[in-house]
């Protein structure tokens, strides 16, 4: 099962102060805006997203190349999500589902 490529999406009180923080740490933005209040930043392999006001707690997130088979994968497994991709289309979709400890797990694909 290929997850594609692993982030965390943090769920950040200022955008603009939370940007200046990581760029300390090394990473630069690679996409997003901003002023609509979400950044997705890079530093080597490692990515993380900042998103002010959109969501509650920070969200482990995979961009998968096919997140309709992956959600027909995981729920024969006996998975359960609390949202699901429509698997009656194609293209972008997202299925999310939350771990035993409460993390939530976005399934994100953007393709």
């Amino acid at each position: 099962m290929e997850l594609g490529t692993f982030s965390v999406s943090l769920a950040v009180r200022d955008i603009g102060v939370a940007r200046a923080f990581h760029e300390r740490l090394g990473f630069t933005v690679i996409f997003g805006v901003e002023a609509e209040r979400w950044l997705i930043l890079q530093n080597g392999e490692a990515k993380i997203g900042l998103f002010q006001g959109m969501f509650e707690g920070n969200i482990l997130t995979f961009n998968p190349p096919d997140v309709r088979a992956i959600q027909q994968a995981l729920k024969a497994q006996g998975v359960r999500f609390t949202l699901e991709a429509d698997e009656t289309t194609t293209g972008p979709a997202h299925a999310t589902l939350i771990d035993p400890d409460g993390n939530t797990i976005l399934l994100d694909q953007y393709q």
